[in-house]
């Protein structure tokens, strides 16, 4: 702290000289002077306290500074930690929400599949359902037939040699072009021992309906000696899987299969295994 100053009273440049000194105050005088004098010196003493005090002020504040810069460092420090924080999670929670829906589309690609699959499986089982089926309704025929064949073939195996073998031919080469459908009986749509069975019919023979019995009926014939009317087979006797008939000139008509319809075939394409004679 600064001492504080007394103020100094300029002398006259003659106070040295006796007669230009000036009279001497008084007591009164002198003590008043002196209660001036000191009270001069303790206001200036005052001002100078108080000019200290405010000059010692921007100390004080500048020493907190520091103080005030830390924590705002800090704040801004923490500040931009949690703007990063939240950056970051922004950031997770957006691949979060791209994988959960690259998964949702995944999903439903995979579900889409899956039901196409169930599909074709569901589709393929039903083809089957249908194709045993009709396998089933095609035994059950055959049985049916078979069995009736076999009821009339003690009566029909010896058909009688009346009739006329052109009648038969006739109502053949009528039907060339009609469909070939296994079990059907006419008009339009034959298998080959319904439209056998059918021609001789024409004829007031009655031959079975099935190609096992039909290779039954009538006399064996040998190949060679094959003559116009004759029953053709393929096959074992008895057991014949198809027939026909032959027409002359090394043909024979047949109800052939589902691409061909009904058709008349060089014999030589085709051998026969047997044949016999019911007219």
């Amino acid at each position: 702290m600064k001492e504080p100053l007394v103020p100094v009273i300029p002398m006259s440049h003659t106070a040295h000289i006796r007669s230009h000194r000036k009279p001497r105050r008084s007591a009164t005088s002198s003590i008043a002077l002196r209660a001036g004098v000191a009270g001069g010196v303790l206001s200036m003493a005052a001002a100078g306290a108080s000019a200290s005090a405010s000059a010692a002020e921007p100390v004080t504040q500048t020493i907190e500074l520091p103080t005030l810069t830390a924590d705002m460092s800090a704040q801004v420090a923490q500040s931009a930690a949690a703007t990063q924080q939240a950056a970051a999670n922004y950031e997770l929670r957006a691949e979060r929400d791209a994988a959960a829906a690259k998964a949702a589309t995944e999903a439903k690609k995979d579900l889409a599949e899956a039901k196409k699959k169930a599909e074709a499986k569901k589709k393929a089982a039903e083809a089957a359902r249908k194709a045993a089926a009709e396998r089933a309704n095609r035994s059950t025929e055959r049985a049916t037939l078979s069995a009736s064949a076999s009821t009339s073939a003690s009566t029909s195996v010896s058909a009688p040699s009346s009739g006329s073998v052109a009648t038969v031919i006739a109502f053949l080469k009528a039907q060339v072009g009609d469909a070939y459908v296994m079990g059907a009986t006419g008009p339009n749509a034959w298998d080959c021992s319904s439209l056998v069975q059918a021609a001789y019919k024409q004829v007031g023979v009655d031959l079975p309906r099935v190609s096992q019995d039909q290779s039954m009926a009538g006399t064996d014939v040998p190949l060679s000696s094959v003559q116009v009317g004759d029953i053709l087979y393929w096959g074992g006797k008895g057991s014949a899987y198809h027939v026909g008939v032959y027409i002359g000139n090394g043909q024979y008509l047949d109800a052939a299969n589902p691409s061909k319809g009904v058709v008349i075939q060089d014999l030589s394409g085709y051998p026969a295994s047997g044949a016999v004679r019911v007219l």
